[in-house]
């Protein structure tokens, strides 16, 4: 999890960040003064750990290059603060160079060796690898990371700087081996590697602190990844008027399955209406349309027998979104059923069986993507991305990129750490979805939402986004046993508090 105080949006690779440091020491401002703040920041939250715990014994754990010297620094201001430190380095403090060797000579007290030293404190902090690590961690390494590990499965505590040493701050892989964090302090900008898993996971509760990075070196470098918060997206989502009546907030279907495999395309459907959209329709087969309206009141139900009839109910340019897949079935009708959509002009969701029934030839539904006249987004999880795209290669970020590339649509790669991801190279990371939302047709109620803000005029990106963060605060706000039907009732209150004073 992280912090909500932690507004800025960007975020950097390793090679990017080396940039922002590189362009802030080339515009005047010492390394050493920006090693000095990063190491405060440490201090300040190790403090705060320490504080929390009653108890005021620190460890410091320093590496052979920058995150040591952030360490050395902390250690400085620790024992100035009066707390109990110790300072153990991994390999030869002589062996430091520049600022960091300057910050280690900052340090009065004795460097034991980090291979030997009694963990005999309440409050480890990893200074030892940062977030730019160059290879995976073994040896010593990993045998000092394993033994802290254990010891904070013990009641420890482990505050890391920058990132927990072991994982890749441009991709959240473990290099290795890793350390266990309770809390995290990374400095000017979040990496991909702090919300994508595992990083995630491993960072416990992340903190950003500003250290006289200006902000202007954002514009030579120009990131392509965010942070998935409103304030990515919000302005591009409609919002409340007076004078609005149901048709100007769009007309959104929703296509059901056959008669056993109706409630996915429902779950669509209510997710499509909670989201915003003025109008929902299930566009259902004959030998469901019973069991369709005997559960729906505020969405309409419409007959839809084909691919044929489907394109007839889309040629009413008022239904402007559809989302298909969710209980379709896997084969040849619902290819048809998705290429009728796209070749409507209206703006397309594509989830479940809408893409595994392309796995076996996915140039063609791109080839349909590329010649739709209206936005597309493709909502898969894991398994219906490999299925589509082939294994993951690299990153998650980096898969979801090249998948949306390749598509011509805006992927959200689905999970813990979903990713929304636009064919122009942006993408947002989303960092606030509870355990909880993995449960039956979760992502049948997300597929609906993107199609619901599509409907209402929000752009593909921006509404693939917003929906997967929506969707993330519906179930924080549901919490332990949320059903899938759980999720559309809890938006009224996600869009009051996104809305505040418009509501």
């Amino acid at each position: 999890m992280h912090s909500r105080a932690m507004e800025p949006l960007d975020l950097l690779t390793t090679a990017e960040m080396a940039e922002a440091d590189r362009l802030t020491v080339a515009g005047g401002l010492p390394g050493a003064m920006l090693m000095e703040a990063a190491g405060a920041a440490v201090a300040d939250r190790a403090a705060a750990m320490l504080a929390k715990r009653g108890r005021g014994r620190v460890l410091v754990l320093c590496g052979p290059g920058a995150n040591g010297g952030d360490g050395y620094v902390a250690a400085r201001l620790l024992a100035a603060m009066g707390f109990s430190t110790q300072v153990a380095a991994l390999g030869d403090p002589s062996a430091l160079r520049g600022d960091a060797a300057n910050a280690a000579r900052g340090w009065s007290g004795p460097v034991e060796k980090a291979e030997t030293i009694a963990l005999e404190a309440d409050l480890v902090v990893d200074a030892l690898f940062g977030a730019g690590l160059a290879r995976p961690l073994e040896g010593a390494a990993a045998a000092l990371v394993a033994r802290v590990n254990d010891w904070r499965s013990r009641g420890g505590a482990v505050l890391a700087v920058d990132i927990p040493s072991g994982v890749d701050g441009t991709t959240g892989a473990v290099r290795g081996a890793a350390l266990q964090a309770d809390e995290t302090v990374s400095f000017f900008r979040l990496k991909p590697g702090h919300l994508l898993m595992p990083g995630r996971a491993l960072c416990g509760l992340a903190h950003l602190a500003e250290i006289g990075i200006d902000a202007g070196v954002l514009e030579t470098i120009q990131p392509r990844a965010f942070r998935n918060l409103p304030g990515l997206w919000r302005v591009a989502l409609p919002g409340p008027r007076i004078d609005a009546h149901k048709y100007a907030r769009g007309h959104a279907v929703a296509v059901s399955g056959g008669l056993v495999s109706t409630g996915a395309g429902r779950l669509a459907a209510r997710g499509a209406l909670r989201a915003g959209a003025g109008l929902v329709s299930v566009a259902s087969p004959p030998d469901a349309l019973t069991v369709n309206a005997a559960h729906l009141t505020a969405i309409m139900l419409i007959g839809c027998a084909s691919a044929q009839e489907l394109a007839r109910i889309l040629a009413d340019r008022r239904k402007n979104a559809v989302v298909l897949g969710p209980g379709l079935g896997v084969g040849e009708t619902t290819c048809a059923l998705a290429e009728a959509a796209l070749a409507s002009g209206a703006h397309v969701t594509l989830d479940a069986d809408a893409l595994t029934s392309f796995s076996g030839a996915p140039e063609r539904l791109f080839a349909a993507i590329a010649a739709a006249p209206g936005a597309v987004v493709a909502t898969p999880h894991a398994g219906e991305f490999a299925r589509l795209f082939g294994a993951p290669q690299g990153s998650k970020l980096d898969s979801a990129r090249r998948a949306a590339a390749r598509s011509g649509a805006t992927i959200v790669f689905k999970g813990p750490d979903s990713v929304a991801a636009a064919p122009d190279g942006r993408a947002s990371i989303a960092a606030n979805a509870p355990p909880w939302l993995a449960t039956a047709g979760s992502g049948d109620v997300l597929a609906g939402m993107v199609c619901g803000l599509m409907a209402q005029g929000a752009p593909a990106f921006e509404a693939a986004s917003a929906a997967v963060w929506m969707h993330g605060e519906a179930g924080a706000l549901c919490g332990p046993g949320l059903i899938a039907e759980d999720l559309p009732e809890a938006l009224p209150a996600v869009w009051r508090a996104l809305l505040g004073d418009r509501v």
